[in-house]
């Protein structure tokens, strides 16, 4: 069965030369002739989008994407504000449970984006190029979309109204000596920057843009924790675990820090889709420089986040504020004996993410929306529409963002939901889809990851709704702090 969102990729196969046949009594010369044009045809069948509503879609629109390409959307995706939270695990886990923890979770979402740039063409003549249909592939219709659509939107759309509040709160930050501007009005003004960005028409159009949000997080997670590591500690004894007051606290703290960790690496409902973006051949699947794009931006996130978590732990310990994390830490503790200039610049680094993440992070929606039109009219979507698409989620991302301020503080309950996109879903797919030999170590290492991923997911979800309930959220409706 092919879905909507897979693309045909047929080859030309010639029947099997019967001892009568002519072809069986060529020349050399005409044969190798005769197999150079066959090679030929069959790359261009493979190469040529058969499915019309494909070419029309932001996703598949164009495929002469490569592996730089793939690096520069994987680090603008994979590198974001939630790494300046990751200290704050530290506080729970503390030196050597923090560092062991960290470092299983990367290999483990490193390894299960290996299982999905694989599983992209895991059918023969399909390519898989939204994490939606691939889960719909292996676990059924209607079983695939239940799993896979709420947590997918959510880090699409969620991710964008995260960015809108941290981004427009950064913009307050960095000109609040300039112009004294209401919290709102800072939401308005990256709102309508990001507005303007999203109109690159397709993913491949927006590497550019990738490349510059990956070259602006890789410098101010450098800055930030180099700041941090000159200026020295804090307290010196200010690293020390924080005592809980009962066991299910520090349970839940325990949880709460897992949880920071896991959602530190994102990007996992991307990848599909910017593998999609890659031209296919059966000589030249695109997983081969799909895989060189993630290992060598991974490698880079790697040098970001680990110096990030251990640095700023050993620099601020228990004192990192919750809102903000290092940003936060550097302004608070160090703004009197660091030039105006570096916290200006870092500031100045993290909104330029912001904008260039939420045009990566939108694409699945706008590509979902197109996707609606094109399906009922049966014609590529009008550039009026197209535009007018982008202002309505634009809009609707500020309208949520204003309304529910506070939507950062539900992160690890809605997060926890969305967890088994990133660590338990694609070792499912795995097992369904190519079919691993029973109690080989493939099946048993990846139904073992699978449950841990779906158990993890629980028990985040439950500590985020204890804490939620002991220590309860400050709730804002429409007065954006």
């Amino acid at each position: 069965m092919q879905w909507p969102f897979s693309t045909p990729s047929p080859s030309i196969k010639s029947e099997p030369p019967t001892p009568l046949s002519p072809l069986s009594m060529m020349t050399s010369p005409m044969k190798k002739a005769f197999t150079s044009m066959q090679g030929y045809l069959e790359e261009i069948g493979h190469l040529t989008k058969l499915d019309p509503q494909e070419a029309w879609l932001p996703i598949t629109e164009a495929r002469n994407g490569n592996a730089c390409y793939a690096a520069f959307h994987t680090l603008s995706s994979g590198i974001g504000v939630q790494a300046l939270v990751l200290p704050l695990a530290f506080t729970s886990l503390g030196w050597i449970w923090g560092v062991t923890c960290l470092t299983l979770v990367f290999v483990w979402q490193l390894y299960t984006l290996w299982l999905l740039t694989q599983l992209h063409e895991s059918v023969p003549g399909t390519r898989y190029s939204r994490y939606l249909w691939l889960s719909m592939a292996a676990f059924g219709d209607r079983l695939g979309k239940v799993m896979a659509l709420i947590p997918t939107m959510y880090l699409s759309g969620g991710t964008c109204v995260t960015l809108i509040i941290f981004g427009g709160g950064t913009l307050k930050l960095l000109f609040q000596t300039i112009w004294d501007a209401t919290t709102t009005e800072w939401y308005l003004v990256f709102m309508c920057s990001a507005i303007v960005l999203s109109q690159l028409p397709n993913l491949n159009s927006i590497a550019g843009v990738s490349l510059i949000g990956a070259i602006t997080a890789v410098t101010y997670c450098t800055l930030i924790w180099i700041l941090s590591l000159t200026k020295g500690r804090t307290i010196d004894e200010s690293f020390h675990q924080l005592e809980a007051k009962s066991n299910m606290a520090r349970l839940c703290d325990i949880l709460n820090a897992l949880g920071i960790i896991a959602f530190a690496f994102r990007g996992h409902n991307l990848v599909l889709e910017i593998q999609g973006t890659m031209p296919s051949s059966p000589k030249h699947p695109s997983h081969l420089p799909m895989w060189r794009g993630v290992t060598l931006s991974y490698l880079i996130i790697a040098f970001c986040l680990f110096p990030l978590a251990l640095v700023g732990y050993w620099a601020y310990g228990n004192l990192i504020p919750a809102n903000g994390g290092l940003l936060s830490a550097l302004y608070k503790y160090h703004s009197q004996d660091t030039s105006k200039v570096i916290l200006r610049m870092t500031s100045l680094f993290v909104v330029i993410n912001c904008l260039t993440s939420f045009q990566i992070y939108a694409m699945p929606v706008f590509d979902n929306l197109e996707f609606r039109y094109t399906s009922n009219m049966n014609k590529p979507c009008p550039w009026w529409l197209r535009i007018g698409f982008r202002v309505f989620f634009g809009c609707l991302a500020f309208f949520i963002a204003f309304a529910l301020p506070f939507l950062p503080s539900l992160a690890g309950l809605i997060g926890g939901m969305a967890l088994p996109i990133t660590l338990a879903y694609p070792c499912f797919m795995w097992i369904i889809l190519k079919k691993p030999k029973k109690l080989g170590a493939m099946w048993v290492l990846n139904w073992a990851l699978g449950f841990m991923g779906m158990i993890l997911s629980v028990l985040l979800v439950f500590g985020a709704i204890w804490n939620i309930v002991t220590k309860g959220i400050e709730v804002h409706f429409l007065k954006p702090q």
